[in-house]
This record gives C-alpha cells, sequence and structure tokens, in this order.
C-alpha cells in the first residue's frame, strides 16, 4: 500500500508519498506561498534531480491538483495514476479530549474539528483545509486524522491539570495538552529499540528541540508528562517563543508599554526566546556562530536554553523515577552539539554523561549513541520521523476498517 501523507500549513502543504510495504519514500515535496505571489512547488524523488513547478496557487485545492499532477506526471512521477494511492494520512494539530488516538475522516469526525479549531487557531484551520482539498480530489480513498496532541493523552491528571479554578477546566477545556506527539512517539520507540527492550520496560526523557521545542517523560511507552502546555508557547524558551514566565509580567508589560494583551502576547510568541534574548537571531546555527565570535547576549541564550531543558529533564526523571535513556531529535536536537553539552553536561550524579567527541564528530542525518563508556544512561541522537508514524498510522486504520 502507498500512503499520501500531508501536512497542510497556512500558506504551505508539504507531502510524502510512502510505500508502506519497505517504509520507504518514494516521493516528498512542498508547496510553498500558497495564497500569496511567487507560489512553487518542488518535488522530490529519491536519485532524481529536483523539479520545481512555479505556477498561481490561489488555495491550498489548487496545491493538491498540482501536487496529484506531480505524482502521476509521465516524466517525474511516481505512480501510474491514483488508484495506487492507498489512503491519506493527514496531520491534525489538536484533538482537545474528544479523540485519544488517530481516527478515520468522517463528517462528524471533521466537525468536531472545526470546533476545537479555536484551541490551535493558527494552525488547525489550515490542516481542515489540506483535508478538503484531498476530499475534494480523491473522494473515494479513505483518509485518516493523526493528531499532534494524541500522544500525551496519556499523562495522568495530575500532570495536566493547572492550578486554576476547576471550572474553567470542564466548561473551557483549559489544559496541558502538548505538542509534537508523533516526534515523541516516534523517538521514544526508536529508542527502546536501540536500548533492546519492549517499549514497556523502559523510561525515556525525550528532547525535540528546534525553532519549536518540547520535552516529554516516556514512561513504559506512555507519555507522563510534556512541556508544552495550552498552547506551545508553554515549556522552554525556544526561536521566537519565551516558554515559561509569570504571567503576571503580561499585565505588568500592558501597563508599562501601553500595549494591549494581543499585542504583549503576539511579543511572547514571535519577538522572545533566543531571538529576544540574543538581538542576534532565532535561528541556532547563527546563535552558534555569534557565541563562538564571542558575542554575550548569543552566549546567554544558549546558556539559557540549554539550562531549561536541563531542568525539564531532571523533573522528568524525578517524576519517573528513573531514566534508561535520553534522546535528542529535530532540527537543533539533531544538529547542534553546543546544545547537547549544555543539557547533558554535569548530570553524572543522575548517570547521564556524553562523550564530546561522539557529541561533535559523527555522521550528520544519522543515528547515534553518544554516551561515555561508563554512562548509566544511553544518550541518543535520534533523526525523528513523524511522517512514517502518520503513515504506520493511516495504514492501520485502514486495515481495521
Amino acid at each position: 500500500m502507498k500512503i499520501l501523507v500531508i501536512n497542510a500549513g497556512s500558506s504551505s502543504l508539504k507531502y510524502q508519498l510512502i510505500d508502506m510495504t519497505t517504509e520507504k519514500v518514494v516521493a516528498k515535496g512542498v508547496c510553498e506561498r500558497i495564497g500569496i505571489d511567487g507560489s512553487m512547488l518542488t518535488h522530490k524523488v529519491p536519485g532524481h534531480d529536483d523539479v520545481v513547478v512555479k505556477s498561481p496557487m490561489p488555495d491550498h485545492n489548487e496545491a493538491i491538483r498540482l501536487v496529484l499532477e506531480a505524482l502521476v506526471d509521465k516524466k517525474h512521477g511516481v505512480v501510474k495514476n491514483m488508484s495506487e494511492i492507498g489512503a491519506v494520512g493527514h496531520r491534525m494539530v489538536h484533538s482537545a479530549e474528544d479523540f485519544t488516538e488517530s481516527v478515520l475522516v468522517t463528517d462528524k469526525v471533521m466537525e468536531v474539528c472545526r470546533r476545537n479549531g479555536e484551541l490551535a487557531p493558527l494552525h488547525q484551520p489550515a490542516n481542515l483545509i489540506g483535508v478538503e482539498a484531498c476530499q475534494k480530489a480523491m473522494p473515494n480513498v479513505p483518509m485518516a486524522l493523526v493528531f499532534d496532541t494524541a500522544f500525551h493523552h496519556t499523562m495522568p491528571k495530575k500532570a495536566y491539570m493547572y492550578g486554576l479554578p476547576y471550572e474553567y477546566y470542564t466548561d473551557y477545556k483549559v489544559r496541558r495538552y502538548g505538542f509534537h506527539g508523533t516526534s515523541h512517539k516516534f523517538v521514544s520507540e526508536e529508542a527502546a529499540k536501540l536500548l533492546g527492550k519492549d517499549p514497556k520496560d523502559v523510561k525515556i526523557v525525550t528532547c525535540h528541540l528546534g525553532n519549536g521545542s518540547s520535552i516529554s517523560a516516556v514512561d513504559g511507552g506512555k507519555c507522563v508528562d510534556t512541556s508544552m502546555g495550552f498552547t506551545p508557547l508553554e515549556g522552554v524558551p525556544m526561536g521566537t517563543r519565551s516558554g515559561d514566565i509569570d504571567p503576571s509580567v503580561v499585565e505588568y508589560l500592558m501597563a508599562k508599554t501601553g500595549k494591549d494583551v494581543h499585542e504583549v502576547l503576539s511579543i511572547c510568541n514571535k519577538k522572545s526566546g533566543m531571538q529576544g534574548l540574543s538581538g542576534v537571531s532565532s535561528d541556532f546555527r547563527d546563535l552558534t556562530a555569534a557565541a563562538d565570535a564571542g558575542n554575550a547576549r548569543a552566549i546567554l541564550a544558549l546558556d539559557v536554553f540549554g539550562y531549561t531543558v536541563k531542568r525539564y529533564v531532571g523533573a522528568y526523571i524525578a517524576a519517573m523515577n528513573g531514566i534508561d535513556a535520553l534522546v535528542f531529535t529535530a532540527g537543533v536536537g539533531e544538529h547542534t552539539p553546543e546544545v547537547r553539552s549544555r543539557v547533558a553536561g554535569n548530570m553524572e550524579y543522575l548517570g547521564i554523561k556524553i562523550d564530546e567527541e561522539k557529541n561533535y564528530g559523527g555522521e550528520r542525518g544519522a543515528v547515534r549513541d553518544i554516551s561515555a563508556p561508563d554512562s548509566k544512561v544511553r544518550v541518543y541522537i535520534i533523526p525523528t520521523n513523524e511522517e512514517l508514524v502518520i503513515a504506520r498510522e493511516t495504514k492501520a486504520l485502514v486495515e481495521r476498517k
């Protein structure tokens, strides 16, 4: 079975076609600048030159049409016709408490997802548009929704409740949800394989570190805590997000600056984190270069980031009463040794010790064990594969149908 995986954003649409007999990517690509001048599709087939199609994309319907055309094109296509695509798996950001696992698309499911759009106003509407565009272009193909939040639904109530009036939870769904669930699920399962153990028998802390970052405690294959909360703003400071702050800071800044609550929260989301601390960039490549050149604020930003991630790791080891593996994944986690050093350094008391030569060396994009020989805890770099998780979940749902 070949499964098409769709990740629709507000002005972009990423896709992968995966052959589930081998779990290999047959083709992948991205539509950029949807609804904006200069729209283009970049189509990639392993072993072949990239194909760039510059064409107006006023909406996601046109983007999907161009994707399907690229997949069946006589020159650079990879399937003869659409009947070779057995199902479509869609990334959907938020399931609230309505879905605790992936589901097949139905009218009722779509209605619930639209209602939950208020919990993820930047992402959910775009995800829904992607589903609707695929339904229009492929009306007879089964489709599944795989939620970012679903993996975290195993958290106990003590971990996801806030210290607010209980009615805010029951009436308005205010609680910690967590995100990046497909990534945390994938790398925790891969770490268990590397340990040679059943996921049910291991305790793992997974660090998905990128422009958006989250840490999760995975005990026995299930998430028991995670750093992102009601929204992706909570947790560690990120590329442009502040992470955890005292909520009173918002009111204080409103009074001091004359900005309204929306403006201050926009600053917390878009002008804070590494960007705000360093004054250099939200990109960790720029930060490390500036830090190497002696920029004090860039060094501070990296120190704050590493320290905060370390603090979450320590808290989650305490929550699980132990740890078997610490995992780094996503763009920063996989490619920035300076961050890994700051997080995993000076944790020998907890059994964590990395080999700095392994940390700074090795093949980029590969699974690596960077533990020191005498480390009691394995420390892994595991490239994430959220698309494969979506494809696996979609395949399982279609086969159970």
